[in-house]
């Protein structure tokens, strides 16, 4: 199986499966003499993990980082950080009665047909597990781009058909932390939790939307062609399991609009070029332009439901099933932190490229 590595400059390879022993991962790229800060790194991984509240799964994991390499009394040395994240709460049984069965709208037939044979404890590979390890590739890139006071906050700004209707500089993003489903507007936040309790109670699951800003992101960050800092974050958006669409600055929105509502013109903010609007999201001709780069990523629904569903089975005969277990009924909190951590992963990648250029320029 290839493509489990993300990233040019500062790369992320990743292993394991949901019910395996465990996940972990390698970090190429990182900086040396960066202080390991391993509170930060955990309090990351406890915003991802299961278990959170009622209306997320209860496969209760406790998402300990192990770093087995590339650290010496606390700060990197520069070579490889391998890490290690135990599974301790899987639950296989559970899964036993699946294993000649292809879930609906699951990664079991394409894996099947892929590759001939599949782990359908939980998904194996395909299972949302596999999260927790990028989630520590960001973590450790956030930590890097602390020294370059660049920020990466993301939060959940649409639950099914109840949407935040602000824009994120309107609000406290920070907030977002404050309350179960993420949403800085307390409002809209208990409007989604009512809503995401009446899905439960229906047994089915909603999908919604992630925002995410990063601000100080300095100009000059992405390549142009293939590897702009648009398409990167796409893919690395794109990557993550569930995700259904991805529109930075004006988006599908753009469609809509004439070149004179859309332009943003330049104008000279506190001594530095800026533009008056931000319509392009940051980002103008694949590179970073010094502005807040925005962007929203929309998740489908779990398509693991507790209820009755028609499918095959690996003889081709018609079956039917009904998938209980432990499953959100909305992904989406939990995917604000995954966000995060592909979007700074993505920028520490583009900000160790834009150095290689000075360096060969000076």
């Amino acid at each position: 199986m290839s493509g489990n590595t993300f990233g040019t400059l500062y790369k992320l390879t990743s292993f394991g499966e949901s019910h395996g022993k465990c996940v972990g991962g390698v970090i190429d790229g990182v900086t040396p003499g960066l202080d390991i800060d391993m509170n930060f790194i955990q309090s990351e991984m406890n915003r991802r993990r299961a278990a959170q509240s009622s209306i997320a799964s209860q496969r209760n994991e406790t998402d300990h980082v192990e770093f087995i390499s590339g650290i010496f009394e606390g700060k990197t040395t520069g070579t490889p950080l391998a890490f290690l994240i135990n599974n301790s709460n899987q639950n296989s049984c559970e899964y036993h009665h699946l294993k000649e069965i292809f879930r609906p709208s699951h990664a079991d037939y394409t894996y099947f047909a892929k590759y001939g044979i599949r782990d359908h404890r939980g998904g194996g590979r395909a299972s949302g597990r596999e999260t927790a390890v990028r989630v520590v590739g960001g973590a450790v890139a956030k930590l890097m781009l602390q020294k370059q006071n660049i920020s990466v906050i993301a939060y959940t700004s649409q639950i099914g058909e109840i949407k935040l209707d602000k824009h994120y500089f309107e609000i406290d993003i920070a907030s977002a932390e404050n309350n179960i489903v993420r949403c800085p507007d307390k409002k809209t936040a208990e409007k989604m939790v009512e809503y995401i309790e009446k899905i439960q109670k229906e047994n089915d699951t909603i999908g919604g939307v992630v925002t995410c800003v990063i601000k100080n992101v300095p100009a000059g960050i992405g390549e142009p062609v293939f590897d702009k800092l648009s398409a990167m974050l796409a893919r690395a958006m794109l990557s993550i399991g569930g995700a259904k669409g991805f529109e930075y600055g004006s988006g599908f929105r753009a469609a809509e609009m004439k070149g004179s509502e859309h332009n943003d013109e330049f104008i000279v903010k506190e001594g530095k070029i800026g533009t008056l609007t931000n319509n392009s999201g940051g980002i103008q001709g694949g590179i970073s332009n010094g502005e807040d780069i925005y962007f929203n990523v929309a998740f489908k629904p779990i398509s693991s439901i507790n209820r009755t569903q028609k499918t095959v089975d690996k003889e081709g005969r018609a079956v039917e099933i009904n998938i209980a277990g432990r499953h959100d009924i909305c992904i989406v909190p939990r995917a604000v932190p995954i966000v995060e951590a592909m979007a700074a992963m993505v920028v520490v990648d583009g900000v160790l490229r834009l150095s290689t250029h000075h360096l060969y320029a000076s």
